[in-house]
């Protein structure tokens, strides 16, 4: 071990003078005193971090594949209309529009209506004479919302006669205010018989000879 030393220092005396090697000494010593008393804020604080390269593989994205939509057909059924009966208490009569009876003005208007082929308005003004008719025999009270149901009962009580006519009066002008039934030529003759009858079976027992 002491010739191993020898010989290391004599080859480093050989290689460097011992002055110039005695202030090598003296100066790593200094270092190492310096950084002995300023530890450790010669260290800093955060080392660099040695990142791994990222290998970043491209993205291979698959095409999306648009289904058409299937729409589902909606089956719509034709919506049935529902016919009104004759004889529905729904149905008012047509007020009338003088409580006096005058058959000569309103069979005249009726007239002018069936002529210019509005037939349906002339088999209400028929049906208006035969109200003001009732109304002045004082066989029904003249009142608002009077249907053609009410119209026959009040009727059939006093004068039974009389229900079949005012009964099939009540049907015309139902199929064709209320069903909304086409009107023709044929209910305004049908209704001129009605009021007809009615004033016959309504005249006192001397109008009939």
């Amino acid at each position: 071990m002491s010739r191993w030393w020898t010989e290391s220092v004599a080859a480093l005396g050989d290689a460097v003078p011992l002055p110039l090697a005695a202030l090598l000494l003296l100066a790593g010593a200094l270092l190492v005193a310096l950084a002995w008393y300023f530890f450790p804020a010669w260290v800093p604080r955060r080392l660099p971090r040695v990142g791994r390269p990222r290998l970043r593989l491209p993205r291979f994205r698959l095409p999306r594949l648009r289904l058409p939509r299937l729409r589902r057909p909606k089956l719509r059924l034709p919506r049935r209309r529902r016919r009104a009966r004759p004889d529905t208490p729904a149905v008012p009569l047509p007020a009338p529009r003088s409580p006096e009876p005058g058959p000569a003005a309103p069979a005249g208007l009726a007239d002018r209506l069936a002529a210019e082929g509005r037939y349906a308005e002339a088999v209400r003004e028929r049906l208006r004479e035969m109200v003001r008719l009732l109304v002045a025999r004082q066989l029904v009270e003249p009142r608002p919302g009077l249907t053609v149901i009410e119209l026959t009962a009040a009727v059939a009580r006093v004068r039974p006669g009389v229900h079949p006519t005012l009964h099939a009066a009540g049907a015309i002008f139902s199929d064709l205010w209320y069903a909304q039934r086409p009107a023709t030529a044929a209910h305004d003759h049908r209704m001129r018989d009605l009021a007809a009858d009615l004033r016959r079976e309504l005249a006192p027992e001397g109008d009939h000879r």
